[in-house]
């Protein structure tokens, strides 16, 4: 069951958020299919130059999630997450406009992402100018030990300007 979003608050995440983030990972991504981080990797990364998150919130309640990153002119959008109990109410989307628009600021020219084969994410992406450019194939290990295909994404970003 889906709830009615109201307000969708995007906001700044830092490592001082691993553990809501932490929480969202927990409910967003399916264990069978190997997609989420660990909590070291999320805190890790975010200490790196280039790289951003940005948090969700509803009603205070941090309900998504999105970590970026950027060398020179391109981006890599390395993890988007939104608790199932709000899909399909607009977080993910606003999420994914709030990354569009803090790559355009920056200068990224291109933006790219992954998305195990068979997501319904990918709906979502291409609804927002993201076209397919490759595959890599067994990119994702369950926990059981089956591999999934990865599909990679990219929106040319300069084209626009």
């Amino acid at each position: 069951m889906t709830t009615r979003v109201r307000l969708i608050e995007l906001a700044p995440g830092g490592a001082t958020d691993a553990e809501v983030v932490d929480r969202v990972m927990a409910v967003a991504f399916d264990p069978r299919y190997g997609e989420a981080w660990t909590r070291s990797q999320c805190v890790g990364i975010l200490a790196m130059p280039g790289v951003w998150m940005t948090l969700a919130r509803v009603d205070e309640v941090v309900v998504g999630f999105a970590l970026v990153r950027a060398i020179m002119d391109e981006a890599e959008l390395l993890l988007i997450a939104v608790d199932p109990a709000v899909r399909r109410t607009g977080v993910g989307a606003a999420l994914l406009r709030g990354v569009i628009a803090e790559c355009d600021g920056r200068g990224v020219a291109k933006l790219h992402l992954e998305v195990r084969a068979n997501n319904p994410a990918i709906t979502l992406y291409t609804a927002h100018g993201f076209h397919h450019a490759g595959v890599r194939r067994g990119y994702y290990h369950g926990r059981d030990g089956a591999t999934f295909d990865a599909h990679t994404y990219v929106r040319n970003l300069s084209a626009e300007r």
